[in-house]
């Protein structure tokens, strides 16, 4: 019998070559020195150098990771540096708009006074207003008159107690309050309210007291309804306020339209464009609120203000709490729209620390105030992109020390491998 024509037979007692499948760790990564072992155990080279390369290619990938948060944090770099660059130059040319326009300082103070005493005499002229009597007071009696048990709780008129750079904005903000408002009394607490208006048994309006005995003493009769301010009772503005900026203005998100771009047209918030007082920025009221946050945030909200009507029309999507165009339009809430021509004549006295400015300055201060937003928003991309960078740099170490030792570990198998198929050439 030829050995061809014998049977081959295995041995009873044969045992497969068995291959296992990569054990895994807690995270879920392949555990390929484990692996490594148990085919060294089996003596499967073939298996070895298989999973060596799977082993290298998990490596390369890591590497691509950490190249590609690499070139990201690079970009995020050079877009934040062109923001800081751009931001540089709109400030200079805004330090060159307001050396050219500054007057000296008596002058500035001069004209101050000169405006705030042009908004009082236009209030003076509703004789027979509460806000009209309370400035007769105030003219007659000066500073004595704030400790008046009638008026010592009382701030001011709405009309007195900001200022507002531009000529045209005041009045158009003026026209948005309407005159009752601008009229309106402010006092900080409820019993401030309560000694302006007293009220006989029956509920009648006791007319020997309070502001309407005021107004009799002087010969000024009150007539008519009038509005009173507590601002202990206003809910304050909740959020935060634009970080080193003496005026604390409200650090209100910008609007976006429903294709996430700023509208075009938009100069800021009407609440924002209020200039207060420094006395009254902070403590108006016993709980430490200002004016902004409370007054004029509740008067105000979210109001925009816009170049022209058409970037207004333009920005209804993102419009809420209203707005107005320099060109006088007016949207009210819920889409109300104010026609005709208006007629309100007491606006707010002029602050002249930018009254000389171009009208672009105002647009330079939104942009270099995006532009700040832009730059935060970069800024905590880049601190993102370099945890992950850190996360992917500390596995890649992990992952290389073990592919190291994993051929450590199976050189013998690999060069029995290569040396077995350059026999078989």
């Amino acid at each position: 019998m030829s050995i061809n024509d014998e049977k081959v037979k295995l041995p009873i007692n044969a045992n497969p070559i068995v291959v296992h499948e990569p054990r895994f760790s807690q995270g879920g990564q392949a555990d390929y020195y484990s692996f490594a072992r148990d085919t060294m155990q089996n003596g499967t080279a073939e298996a070895t150098i298989y999973n060596s390369k799977k082993l290298e290619d998990v490596v390369h990938e890591m590497g691509l990771k950490i190249k590609q948060h690499e070139e990201n944090i690079k970009f995020l770099k050079t877009q934040k540096n062109g923001l800081d660059n751009s931001i540089l130059d709109m400030q200079v040319a805004l330090g060159k708009y307001q050396t050219e326009s500054e007057s000296g300082p008596e002058n500035e103070e001069l004209s101050h006074v000169l405006s705030e005493q042009e908004t009082i005499e236009q209030i003076l002229r509703y004789e027979k207003s509460a806000a009209g009597i309370w400035c007769q007071l105030k003219t007659r009696h000066g500073t004595q008159a704030s400790h008046l048990p009638l008026t010592k709780d009382v701030l001011g008129i709405v009309a007195m107690l900001g200022k507002v750079d531009d000529d045209n904005l005041s009045r158009l903000l003026s026209d948005y309050l309407g005159l009752e408002t601008m009229l309106a009394i402010v006092c900080k607490t409820y019993d401030g309210i309560k000694a302006l208006e007293t009220y006989d048994k029956e509920g009648y309006i006791n007319k020997t007291s309070g502001l309407h005995g005021l107004g009799s003493s002087i010969g000024r009769s009150l007539d008519g309804r009038f509005l009173v301010i507590c601002l202990e009772n206003l809910r304050p503005y909740g959020g935060e306020f634009i970080a080193d900026d003496p005026q604390r203005r409200l650090d209100i998100l910008k609007p976006r339209l429903p294709n996430g771009e700023s509208p075009p047209g938009f100069l800021g918030f009407a609440v924002n464009m209020v200039n207060i007082d420094s006395v009254n920025l902070y403590c108006a009221t016993s709980s430490g609120y200002g004016l902004r946050e409370t007054l004029f945030y509740n008067l105000f909200s979210r109001l925009h203000i816009y170049r022209t009507r058409a970037d207004m029309l333009q920005a209804l999507p993102c419009i809420r709490d209203g707005a107005i165009s320099l060109d006088g339009g007016i949207i009210k809430h819920n889409n109300v729209f104010a026609l005709g021509k208006r007629e309100v004549d007491l606006k707010f006295p002029k602050s002249f620390a930018k009254s000389n400015l171009p009208q672009d300055y105002f647009e330079i201060e939104r942009q270099i105030k995006e532009m700040k937003w832009k730059k935060e928003r970069t800024v905590e991309d880049m601190q993102r992109e370099q945890a992950l960078l850190d996360h992917a740099r500390f596995n890649f170490g992990i992952k290389k020390q073990e592919y190291l030792k994993f051929l450590a570990q199976n050189s013998s198998y690999t060069r029995q491998h290569s040396f077995k198929q350059e026999g078989s050439a």
